[in-house]
């Protein structure tokens, strides 16, 4: 190690392996070159941080683990993105895992950001058993009401799904009606569970991709920022221009008597 430059070294370490730390660490830390300490412990921070990930991971399939022990082998996650915005759909989606994906930085939807997300968007689905996703959209909504039509679409999310669950795990605290899955709702779950963050994540992802669409057809209400929401900017684009046929209308009482 002392015949490398520090460049040459930090090359190496930056390719390694999480299981290769502890050696290049401890080979690094008797360097008497200060450079090359501070590296050794750039890596020992770097490995404690994963370390810290990775509990928390196991920790985030409790739930699921303890209905796996009950008999159930495939758990489906389920969680829903849109229930609040004014315009566009809402969708759901179900995650179907068998055992611990351990994805780094899965969480909330809400907690990591677009970047992150987008990321793990492809991860997600290359390491889940099966998912589906489900939409319901503003006419739906308008005419079902948005608890009615976010019950359709998380059963539409259970039936795109290719293997189907045996048990299902819900965002929440509502039950899914008109399914004979058992399951169990779990308040904060796209905190708490992998299978429910996971269904977060895509459902996230999957609704702002719909809203970045629709803001190229209707381009003077910023959908692709606001992603349908109720910021200044879209109360002040609808009372300008109107609503679009993907306004929910049942949602704009009060903006369209102010009108």
């Amino acid at each position: 190690m002392d015949k490398l430059k520090v460049q040459e070294i930090k090359n190496i370490i930056d390719k390694l392996e999480e299981k290769e730390y502890l050696k290049y660490i401890d080979m690094m830390s008797k360097d008497n070159r200060e450079s090359v300490k501070k590296l050794a412990l750039g890596l020992s921070k770097k490995l404690d941080k994963s370390r810290i990930e990775t509990e928390r991971l196991i920790k985030l399939f409790e739930i699921e683990e303890h209905f796996i022990e009950k008999g159930n082998t495939l758990i489906g996650g389920i969680d829903e993105a849109g229930r609040g915005p004014l315009a566009g759909p809402v969708v759901a989606a179900c995650v179907v895992l068998e055992k611990n994906p351990m994805i780094k930085k899965i969480n909330d939807s809400k907690k990591i950001s677009e970047k992150v997300r987008e990321e793990l968007f492809e991860e997600i689905k290359n390491n889940s058993i099966s998912y589906g996703i489900g939409i319901a959209d503003n006419n739906e909504i308008d005419s079902l009401n948005i608890y009615g039509a976010t019950m359709l679409a998380m059963r539409r999310a259970i039936e795109m799904c290719d293997i189907k669950p045996d048990f299902i795990l819900i965002d929440g605290n509502q039950a899914i009606k008109e399914i004979s899955l058992p399951q169990k709702t779990v308040i904060q779950g796209d905190a708490r569970c992998s299978s429910i963050a996971c269904a977060s994540i895509l459902a996230k992802v999957t609704r702002d991709s719909l809203m970045k669409e629709y803001a190229k057809i209707y381009k003077v209400y910023g959908f692709e920022k606001h992603k349908g929401y109720g910021t200044l900017e879209h109360v002040d684009a609808i009372r300008k221009f109107g609503v679009t046929p993907i306004h929910r209308m049942s949602f704009l009482g009060k903006i369209l008597e102010q009108n």
